[in-house]
């Protein structure tokens, strides 16, 4: 763990790195859609971009947490109401699937909805249909916000999804590389912690930033 710490100096570092492993030329050439799938991974994306005409969308999901736990995240919903669903941990805390869908409707409603019209004024996801997509996020802890984006964008029919994110566990990426086309990232990491952990600098992207990179993209 101590080999990882501090790997990363912020954001803009893990851009910069990035963007030494990334096909720069291509992302410019076939006009590869950004997508983002955190605030962290939108400002992420923001840097990587510079100032390339790429477009960069938000894909919006929420967390669905065990019953009696509220720290443990067992499945995802998107804003196009695509679940994934950590089918080891379902099983171990018996939780019905009843509760699982009941759950993401609920957040899709209540949660998702409200970020939708908030940051985007109600514009809903755009259709990446036949487009070359990269999903970009700054670190993945369980893997579950990136496979929910996967599945979300697969089911509109891209012509190839990559991924671009900065540290990620070895098990995740083993599970990612079977369903994108390429994932360019820095560092895999067998005992990952938390992606906090591998950032000097990690701050939180605050409402008023997330509402300023997403009106840029109007």
């Amino acid at each position: 763990m101590k080999k990882y710490k501090h790997i990363l100096k912020n954001r803009e570092d893990a851009a910069e790195q990035l963007i030494d492993i990334l096909p720069m030329q291509k992302l410019k050439d076939e006009s590869w859609k950004m997508v983002a799938v955190s605030s962290g991974g939108l400002e992420l994306a923001h840097f990587i971009r510079k100032k390339l005409p790429n477009k960069i969308d938000f894909l919006f999901s929420e967390s669905i947490m065990a019953p009696n736990n509220d720290t443990c995240e067992v499945a995802r919903v998107s804003e196009r109401e695509e679940i994934v669903i950590n089918e080891k941990l379902v099983k171990a805390f018996d939780i019905g699937y009843d509760y699982i869908y009941g759950e993401a409707h609920r957040k899709h409603e209540e949660q998702i909805l409200s970020y939708v019209y908030q940051y985007r004024k109600g514009r809903p996801f755009l259709s990446v249909k036949d487009e070359i997509v990269i999903l970009v996020d700054e670190g993945s802890e369980t893997g579950l916000k990136l496979m929910t984006a996967l599945k979300t964008v697969l089911a509109m029919k891209p012509k190839a999804v990559y991924i671009a994110v900065a540290v990620l566990p070895k098990d995740t990426l083993d599970l990612l590389e079977a369903y994108a086309d390429e994932i360019f990232f820095l560092h895999d990491i067998g005992d990952y912690v938390e992606t906090t952990l591998y950032y000097e600098e990690l701050p939180i992207v605050d409402e008023e930033k997330l509402e300023k990179y997403l009106e840029e993209e109007k």
